[in-house]
């Protein structure tokens, strides 16, 4: 199970560096805001896949909580940006 864990942690890699790329050369802020919101989605799955790495549930918490703040803050950003719009 660790060697099938390992590898989808290097596959987490690749939309990392596509999110990063979109990230500092996005066209618009609300490519960049996507993008953002993308990145915690990846990490969350990074925290679970190494919660099930390592058999430790706190890193399931650390997930938990990276949820939260990136739903959060996409939901800040989102009201941000239509309250701009507007103005």
């Amino acid at each position: 199970m660790s060697t099938l864990t390992l590898v989808l942690l290097a596959t987490l890699l690749l939309p990392l560096a596509v999110t990063v790329a979109r990230m500092l050369k996005g066209p618009g802020m609300a490519d960049r805001f996507v993008a953002l919101d993308m990145l915690t989605g990846i990490a969350v799955a990074a925290a679970a896949l190494t919660a099930v790495l390592t058999g430790r549930r706190e890193f399931l918490d650390v997930g938990l909580g990276l949820a939260v703040f990136g739903f959060v803050g996409t939901t800040a950003l989102a009201a941000f940006l239509t309250r701009k719009g507007k103005a």
